[in-house]
């Protein structure tokens, strides 16, 4: 099989995103490794993200305008239309390092037996800094408490989606879900590459979440990936005792 011979499917998920869409594109325009399938999946934008889309029809391979049930559904439906062999999927206001894809395909023809790719990530600070943001090796961090892995950084096989795609009912947790139920089932599936793959933009949806509503996701989460559910309590109320702890030390912070 030839390096260029394998499809590599990448999705972004936009919604009113014209302040960083296009850097977004732009990276997968610069890639290295050319025989890739851009989609976008766009959720019914009122600002110039269509525009934008359209300015860029030479790089798109497809893209649809319309509302969905959220972030995940929208990731669900990008899934559905890819016809790569991998699937990888930047958020618009994210974007990969110039041999991110050449370096997964690489990395699968040498690991034909794996289907979870991820490496490490630069985080994006609002001041414009970075910090590498290295794969968590910590499973019983990942089991109890929350994502130690860079699910930003993954490309994953059809063959793996078809096994299961994202829990659209969870607003923030849906990928840690899945990441958790594929792991629980076969964690000899993953296989970790240590470089930067992907520049993250610190923020999004889990940052907004209360306390109470990302408890509730979590332990869903965690039910639905196949956890015993002793071991999900455990997690729930070590979750909350940590919560405790920071709120009562920023008490006698202030």
């Amino acid at each position: 099989m030839q390096k260029n011979d394998i499809l590599v499917s990448i999705i972004t998920v936009v919604y009113n995103g014209e302040k960083y869409l296009q850097q977004t594109i732009d990276s997968i325009k610069t890639q290295s490794y050319k025989n890739i399938e851009y989609i976008i999946i766009d959720g019914g934008s009122t600002d110039n993200t269509i525009n934008i889309i359209k300015n860029n029809r030479d790089v798109i391979s497809s893209w649809i305008s319309e509302e969905d049930r959220g972030l995940y559904d929208a990731m669900n439906k990008g899934i559905t239309l890819a016809k790569g062999e991998l699937i990888g999927i930047v958020n618009s206001d994210d974007w990969y390092e110039e041999d991110t894809v050449e370096t997964v395909v690489k990395a699968y023809q040498e690991n034909p037996n794996k289907s979870i790719f991820h490496g490490d990530r630069y985080d994006i600070l609002e001041n414009g800094d970075k910090k590498r943001f290295n794969h968590n090796p910590s499973i019983l961090k990942f089991k109890y408490y929350s994502m130690t892995f860079n699910h930003p950084t993954m490309f994953i096989t059809s063959t793996e989606y078809k096994e299961h795609i994202y829990n659209i009912n969870l607003a923030s947790y849906a990928d840690y879900q899945f990441v958790l139920e594929a792991w629980l089932k076969d964690s000899n599936k993953f296989f970790y590459i240590n470089k930067v793959l992907s520049n993250f933009r610190l923020g999004g949806i889990s940052a907004s979440l209360s306390l109470k509503k990302e408890l509730e996701e979590g332990y869903i989460a965690r039910k639905s990936a196949g956890l015993p559910t002793i071991q999900n309590i455990i997690s729930y109320m070590f979750r909350l005792g940590v919560s405790f702890i920071y709120k009562i030390r920023n008490i006698f912070r202030n």
